[in-house]
């Protein structure tokens, strides 16, 4: 029951620290590396609660978190994405198994069209000079938070 609760509690940490990260990518558009560096540093203790062996499991999990970080890297080297967004995504590579980070990437393309989309409309209507600035944390921290409900919310699957 304890592992359970402690579980659950680093996983509510996560949620919580996903919206600070949608609020404050909405508002400033930035995420910052207080909030990312508090992302994966909890990541060793969800290892822990979750039973993940240092071989391969732990090993995996730094391998993915590693990958996903250098190819978003290049995104944001060629300015397609910001830098917060992918220290985000390379900390949330190391809670989720790759499986699970596969599917979140796809969400998060989703989500992301569409908060490109309603970005572009707002930029517009108010006439803004310049280009529109994505907030994309939006998009990743909602695939997150999609995936880490979906185990309690869908329950046919």
């Amino acid at each position: 029951m304890t592992g359970e609760f402690f579980r659950l509690v680093l996983m509510g940490l996560l949620c919580a620290l996903l919206i600070v990260a949608t609020i404050t990518d909405l508002r400033s558009r930035i995420i910052s590396n207080r909030l990312n560096l508090t992302v994966a540093g909890l990541a060793p203790l969800w290892w822990i609660a979750s039973g993940v062996e240092l071989w391969p499991g732990v090993a995996v999990q730094l391998l993915v978190g590693a990958v996903v970080f250098a190819l978003f890297a290049g995104l944001f080297a060629i300015g397609m994405m910001g830098g917060g967004d992918v220290k985000l995504l390379g900390a949330l590579a190391l809670w989720f198994p790759w499986q699970v980070m596969l599917a979140l990437l796809v969400l998060m393309a989703i989500l992301g069209g569409v908060v490109t989309i309603a970005t572009v409309i707002h930029h517009r209507m108010t006439r803004k000079a310049g280009q529109p600035e994505v907030p994309y944390g939006v998009a990743i921290s909602l695939a997150a938070l999609w995936l880490l409900g979906e185990r309690y919310f869908n329950h046919f699957a």
